[in-house]
C-alpha cells in the first residue's frame, strides 16, 4: 500500500488564527488545505479566497473529506469541536487551550488514544527557536521570572489573559522544568473586559523551583523577557531583541575578578513557529513521528492556568473580606 505524502486538511474558525492555519496550511508541502468551517459563511469565504479560493464546508462535509482538523475556534468550542472529529477518526491539532476544564482534557486524551489519531495542541513556543537557545543552556533552574505584557486588543479577551497568553509561558517554564507544581499563589485584576486582563503568579514546583509569571494585555508597550538562575549560571532572554546573555563557567568571554565566570552574547535568528508547528503535525500524522505538544502537555498547561485563575479569585476574596478591595470591578 502506498504511504500518504499529503495530509487532507481542513479548519474549523476562519477568524484570527484561523487565518494564519489557513494560510500555513495552504503553503505547506505536506498539507492540502481543502475547506474551511466557520458559523459565519462569510468569514470562511473571505479566509478561502485569501488562501487560494478554499471553500467554505459545513462541518460535516469537512470532516468527511478531510483527514485532519485545525480547531481555531473560541475556546468555548474547542472541546465540541475536537470530540467531533476524533470520534471519526480524524487527527487534530488544537489552538491552545486544548479545552475549558481538565475532565474536557481527560476525554479528549482517552478518546485519541482509543481512536488512535493524533491530538496535539497548539503551544507555539515549543517550536521557536528562542525555547532551543534556553534549554540548550539551562538543565536545571532554580528560579524563573518571565514577562509578557502588550497593549490592549480586543482579539482573545473571551477568556481570561492567563488562558490567552500566560498559558504560553506557563508551559514553557513547565517544560524547563520538568517537575510537577506544588504551590501556586496569584494575583490578577479584569479591567476592560469580563475576566482578568492582567495577573502575576508565583508558582512553586515539587523539586523546589519557583517561578514568578506575569502577564498583562493592557499595558502601554510590549515587552516579552526571562530571567533563569539556575546551577548552570544566570540567563537573561529579550524575546523581542531576540537575544540573551548566559552568566555561566562553560562558554563566552572571561569575566575578570568572577572566580573564573564567564559572558555568552546570543542573538537567534526567528523561524516561523507556526510553519515548524505544521511540518510536526504533518510529520506525526504521515510519517508516526512523536508529538512535539501532545495533548498530556495540553492538559498540564491547562492545569497549571486553572489553578492560577482560581488563585486570583482566592485572593481577590480574601482582600474583598478584608475591605482591601472593593467588591466593584477593579478599573485603573
Amino acid at each position: 500500500m502506498k504511504e500518504k505524502t499529503m495530509l487532507r486538511v481542513g479548519i474549523a474558525g476562519a477568524g484570527y488564527f484561523g487565518r494564519f492555519h489557513a494560510l500555513k496550511a495552504a503553503a505547506s508541502k505536506r498539507e492540502e488545505l481543502i475547506g474551511i468551517y466557520d458559523p459565519i459563511i462569510e468569514n470562511a469565504e473571505r479566509v478561502g479566497k485569501e488562501a487560494g479560493n478554499v471553500p467554505y464546508m459545513p462541518l460535516d462535509e469537512l470532516l468527511d473529506q478531510c483527514d485532519a482538523l485545525i480547531i481555531a475556534a473560541p475556546a468555548e468550542e474547542h472541546y465540541r469541536l475536537a470530540v467531533q472529529a476524533i470520534q471519526v477518526g480524524k487527527h487534530v491539532l488544537i489552538e491552545k487551550p486544548i479545552a475549558s476544564t481538565l475532565e474536557q482534557a481527560d476525554h479528549l486524551i482517552e478518546l485519541s488514544k482509543e481512536k488512535n489519531v493524533v491530538l496535539q495542541v497548539g503551544h507555539l513556543l515549543r517550536y521557536s527557536a528562542e525555547q532551543k537557545a534556553i534549554t540548550e543552556r539551562i538543565k536545571r533552574p532554580l528560579y524563573i521570572e518571565t514577562t509578557r505584557i502588550a497593549p490592549f486588543k480586543p482579539r482573545g479577551v473571551d477568556v481570561s489573559v492567563v488562558l490567552d497568553l500566560m498559558i504560553h509561558d506557563l508551559d514553557l517554564v513547565m517544560a524547563i522544568v520538568n517537575s510537577p507544581i506544588d504551590k501556586v499563589d496569584a494575583l490578577g485584576a479584569a479591567v476592560t473586559s469580563e475576566f482578568e486582563d492582567i495577573a502575576n503568579a508565583r508558582v512553586t514546583f515539587v523539586n523546589g523551583c519557583v517561578a514568578t509569571i506575569a502577564a498583562s494585555r493592557i499595558s502601554l508597550k510590549t515587552e516579552r523577557k526571562m530571567r533563569i538562575f539556575s546551577e548552570e549560571g544566570y540567563l537573561s532572554a529579550d524575546f523581542m531583541e531576540k537575544q540573551l546573555v548566559m552568566i555561566g563557567r562553560e562558554k563566552g568571554l572571561p569575566l575578570p575578578g568572577t572566580n573564573g565566570f564567564r559572558r555568552e552574547a546570543v542573538k537567534w535568528k526567528d523561524h516561523d513557529n507556526l510553519e515548524q508547528e505544521h511540518a510536526a503535525f504533518a510529520a506525526s500524522c504521515l510519517d508516526g513521528a512523536p508529538v512535539i505538544v501532545d495533548a498530556v502537555a495540553g492538559r498540564n498547561a491547562l492545569e497549571a492556568a486553572l489553578a492560577v485563575i482560581s488563585s486570583v479569585k482566592e485572593s481577590r476574596e480574601r482582600m474583598q473580606a478584608s475591605g482591601l478591595l472593593s467588591s466593584k470591578k477593579m478599573s485603573f
